[in-house]
């Protein structure tokens, strides 16, 4: 297995913009995806594909998760970018996708919201919102 490559936030949306056979995963949580915000891809006549990695409150893995990719549409043949917070999870369910046969997985570097910063709050060092990519709140 070749490994997931960690693409920066600013080169996943030229891909996404590019590409028509790419798409967007969000990893993250419901809990996340309603109260922090997603990648808004409306610019680009995409939506970003909501697949948790762990189910929330118990952080369970998601063992339905290469299911769910595959009923949402996606193939071997997609490109897929995994996002979650800050990268970690979205590397796992890379590395999972590649496992189930989806072998152009890719990791979005510092997520959504990336780092910390000085002040202990994310969405101002580095990650999607940082880089000032469009977003919105649920």
């Amino acid at each position: 297995m070749p490994g997931v490559p960690d693409i920066g936030p600013k080169a996943t949306w030229q891909f996404l913009s590019e590409d028509s056979d790419a798409a967007l995963v969000d990893v993250r949580t419901d809990a996340e995806w309603n109260f922090v915000g997603l990648p808004d891809l409306s610019a680009i006549g995409k939506q970003p594909l909501l697949i948790p990695w762990q189910i929330f409150p118990s952080m369970q893995v998601n063992g339905h998760f290469a299911d769910q990719l595959h009923k949402a549409g996606l193939t071997p043949l997609h490109r897929i970018y995994f996002i979650c917070r800050s990268g970690a999870r979205s590397l796992a369910a890379g590395q999972a996708a590649q496992a189930a046969g989806f072998p152009h997985a890719f990791n979005v570097a510092d997520g959504f919201e990336g780092p910390v910063d000085a002040e202990g709050h994310r969405g101002t060092v580095a990650g999607w919102k940082a880089e000032g990519l469009p977003w919105r709140q649920r």
